[in-house]
């Protein structure tokens, strides 16, 4: 049996969830600007009522994703006689992904726990800077700036979204991890300073 249109159509499927990923990145971002605005209430719940949709459509293509690939592992392992009914047994599979799910599922998305910390964050900064009268209008905007790059998933070295993002403790920028460790290591052989 030939899975190549099964493997055309998941290569399709993750590239749906690159734009949920971009979705919710876009979400956060506009939650940031709103509480920046001071447009605190409202707005930003509904914000985070559609991170917790993209959490939700993120979660339900990772199990039609996920019964697809077993599906096919299983009747790659069998090599059964006759063609089985792919949409029945990939159905069946989503089903009972779809059975275990709970509201604490969305809540542990990645980029929605992401979403709630600079939200968090944010809320902090503005908290001490409102308390604070003598810090300049300049000041509050380059503050949100910096706040507002930490957003981006992108490697500011390899410029691909990052796997295993790291934060240097001196300046807080994030870089993939592979990238700034071979940075430091061609330096360091270089006798130059890191």
């Amino acid at each position: 049996i030939s899975f190549s249109c099964v493997d055309s159509s998941l290569s399709s499927l993750k590239n749906c969830q690159s734009y949920i990923n971009t979705g919710m990145d876009i979400a956060t971002r506009v939650a940031l600007d709103l509480v920046e605005s001071f447009n605190d209430v409202e707005e930003v719940d509904s914000v985070e009522n559609v991170m917790l949709e993209y959490a939700a459509m993120d979660r339900e293509l990772n199990h039609y994703m996920t019964a697809i690939e077993e599906t096919v592992h299983q009747i790659k392992r069998d090599k059964p006689e006759n063609i089985p009914d792919l949409q029945y047994l990939v159905k069946e599979k989503f089903t009972a992904l779809e059975s275990k799910n709970s509201d604490t599922d969305l809540q542990a998305n990645e980029k929605y726990m992401y979403f709630k910390d600079q939200l968090k964050e944010m809320r902090k900064q503005f908290r001490l800077q409102s308390g604070d009268g003598n810090e300049s209008i300049e000041q509050i905007d380059e503050d949100i700036a910096v706040t507002q790059s930490q957003v981006n998933f992108i490697c500011p070295i390899t410029q691909m979204e990052m796997k295993k993002p790291v934060r240097n403790k001196v300046c807080g920028h994030t870089y993939e991890e592979d990238a700034i460790l071979k940075i430091i290591q061609t330096r360091n052989q270089q006798k130059k300073k890191v």
